[in-house]
C-alpha cells in the first residue's frame, strides 16, 4: 500500500499530517503547504468532514484508503481515507507508511478546539492518537469556521511552533493543543503557553417533528466559561493571543488516588 515519494529525503522529517475537517478543507491545504517546507509530507485525512469525532474508531465497519492527488505538481503523496480521524493516524502509521513519522500535525482545524473542546475533537484526538505511539504532535485550530477562513496569519505561528517542537522535543506523553484567533498578523499579540479553561457548554435539544410525524433533535447550546483565571486558553484568545496548551492523555486523576485510598473498599 506504500507509495514511494519520490522526493523524500533521509535528512528531512517525515511528516505525517491529518485533519477532522477533509482532506480538500482549505485549513489542511494550509497545513500542508506549510508543513512541506519542513520536510517530506505524507497525508492520511477523511475522505468527508469527521468533526467532533473525538476518539472514535471504525471497528463494525470496513476501512478504504486510496492514494489520490487534490493538487498535480505538490510534492505530498496523499490518501483520503473513509474513517475516523484516529483511524487516519493507525492506517498510517501501520500501512502506509515505512517507518514512523519525526512529527503529526492535525488541522487547522476550522472553529475552536479550546478549553472542554478539546475532549470532542477530532482534529485533537488524531494528534493525541499520535502521541500515544510515541510521535511529537500538535493539533491546530483557527477561530473561525467558515469556509472562506483566512489562514494567512495562521501560518506564521504553524511554522514557528513546529520549528520549535523539531528542535526541542515534546514532552513524553504530551500534545500541544494550539488555537489562533481569528485575527490578522498584525493584531495577533504573540503566543501564551497556558493551561486549559474551566469552561462548558449548556446544551439544549430542538425538537422538532417530520413530516411522517416522528420527533428528532438538533443539538444547540450555548459556551459558558466562568474561569477568571489570566492562564488560560479561553483568556489568551479573547486577548489577541495564539494558546498553546500542552495536554496528556493519561487520563489519571493522580491528586485523587490518596483519597480514595481511604475509601473503605
Amino acid at each position: 500500500m506504500f507509495v514511494e515519494n519520490p522526493y523524500m529525503s533521509k535528512k528531512r522529517p517525515l511528516i505525517l499530517v491529518t485533519n477532522d475537517d477533509g482532506i480538500t478543507a482549505p485549513g489542511i491545504r494550509t497545513l500542508i503547504e506549510v508543513m512541506n517546507t519542513f520536510g517530506d509530507v505524507y497525508v492520511v485525512a477523511p475522505d468527508a468532514p469527521q468533526s467532533a469525532m473525538g476518539h472514535a474508531i471504525t471497528i463494525n465497519d470496513t476501512l478504504y484508503c486510496n492514494a489520490i492527488t487534490v493538487v498535480k505538481g505538490e510534492p505530498q503523496i496523499e490518501y483520503s481515507c473513509s474513517g475516523t480521524p484516529v483511524d487516519c493516524v493507525k492506517i498510517a502509521v501501520n500501512e502506509i507508511l515505512k517507518r514512523k513519522p519525526d512529527l503529526c500535525v492535525s488541522g487547522v482545524n476550522h472553529g475552536s478546539n479550546s478549553s472542554i473542546n478539546v475532549i470532542y475533537s477530532g482534529t485533537m484526538s488524531a494528534a493525541v492518537e499520535a502521541g500515544t505511539l510515541g510521535i511529537p504532535s500538535i493539533g491546530f485550530s483557527l477561530l473561525d469556521y467558515s469556509l472562506e477562513a483566512d489562514f494567512e496569519a495562521s501560518k506564521k505561528y504553524i511554522k514557528l511552533l513546529v520549528e520549535q517542537c523539531i528542535e526541542h522535543g515534546l514532552p513524553n506523553g504530551v500534545v500541544l493543543n494550539v488555537n489562533i484567533p481569528k485575527l490578522s498578523e498584525k493584531e495577533i499579540k504573540g503566543v501564551r503557553v497556558c493551561r486549559q479553561a474551566n469552561a462548558h457548554w449548556e446544551e439544549r435539544f430542538d425538537k422538532r417533528t417530520s413530516p411522517l410525524g416522528r420527533d428528532y433533535y438538533w443539538l444547540t447550546g450555548e459556551f459558558v466559561n466562568n474561569d477568571k483565571g489570566e492562564d488560560t486558553d479561553e483568556w489568551a484568545l479573547h486577548n489577541g493571543y495564539v494558546s498553546v496548551v500542552p495536554v496528556q492523555f493519561d487520563l489519571t486523576a493522580h491528586h485523587a488516588i490518596k483519597d480514595i485510598n481511604t475509601w473503605n473498599i
